[in-house]
């Protein structure tokens, strides 16, 4: 154990020990003249500033730690809300009030894709994210009632000029011609590929065909070059990389639901 240190307050002698000395040796103060060493904490040392830090980073992780699971539930919350918009925005309802009663008077159901084209009923959570479903074979299709009109509403993912491009796709009851889209991005550029989550941009698709009877046909092209064309869209002036991602996007996906699409216009 460290030994005390006693100051004494008439000369400024300090000494070490248990107590303070009965007589000071160079003044001869009695011992009541010796205060206790009050030792202070050197806060321009180098021990001093590490473990300041390591308990600053400790104290700042667990209450991130602490913040972030108190809002996971909200988030996710509002997560699944905003997918609720995008899937309802690809119907064209896009004045939505409450979204959760909108979404459920909508929707009729989440079902996946059948080999054959048939549909079963999704068992599982509600997906935010549909690229990781895509991949592993799980195909979604949302069936919804629209002003009395059965429409069905595929997930669709890709890649734009920057990052990730998304959205819905809903086609009318016979899947041979669309009835509203919504896209949105990651990272395009504003003014540029960004314009793909425009209305304006999206409403391009409204009552394109799908396909042909044998082969999917609905295709973007660049900007002027769609025309009177049935099956083609124009894309984004300016931003032919993002245009030409969200073509192979639509191609890829609706290739993959071909089964379902034929299998409904021939019903």
């Amino acid at each position: 154990m460290a030994a005390k240190e006693f100051k004494c307050t008439v000369c400024g002698y300090v000494h070490k020990g248990d107590k303070a000395p009965d007589v000071c040796p160079l003044c001869q103060a009695p011992a009541s003249k010796f205060e206790p060493v009050k030792k202070e904490l050197n806060t321009n040392g180098n021990v001093y500033t590490v473990v300041y830090a390591a308990v600053m980073v400790i104290i700042v992780a667990f209450l991130l730690v602490f913040v972030s699971d108190s809002l996971k539930e909200s988030q996710q919350a509002n997560v699944i809300q905003d997918t609720y918009k995008q899937i309802l925005y690809s119907l064209n309802i896009r004045e939505i009030g409450d979204v959760s009663a909108t979404y459920n008077s909508t929707i009729e159901g989440d079902y996946l894709l059948n080999s054959n084209g048939s549909l079963k009923k999704n068992d599982g959570e509600f997906c935010t994210s549909y690229k990781t479903e895509f991949k592993n074979g799980r195909l979604h299709v949302f069936k919804a009632v629209v002003n009395g009109e059965t429409k069905y509403v595929i997930p669709v993912n890709g890649l734009g000029l920057w990052g990730d491009i998304w959205g819905y796709v809903a086609l009318n009851e016979d899947c041979k011609t669309v009835y509203g889209t919504y896209f949105s991005h990651a990272s395009e550029t504003p003014g540029l590929g960004g314009e793909v989550a425009q209305q304006y941009v999206q409403e391009r698709f409204i009552g394109k065909k799908v396909h042909n009877g044998s082969d999917i046909t609905l295709t973007v092209v660049k900007f002027g070059q769609a025309k009177n064309d049935e099956s083609k869209v124009d894309g984004m002036t300016g931003a032919t990389i993002t245009s030409n991602g969200v073509n192979s996007m639509l191609r890829t996906v609706l290739e993959a639901y071909k089964p379902f699409i034929l299998s409904n216009s021939n019903k």
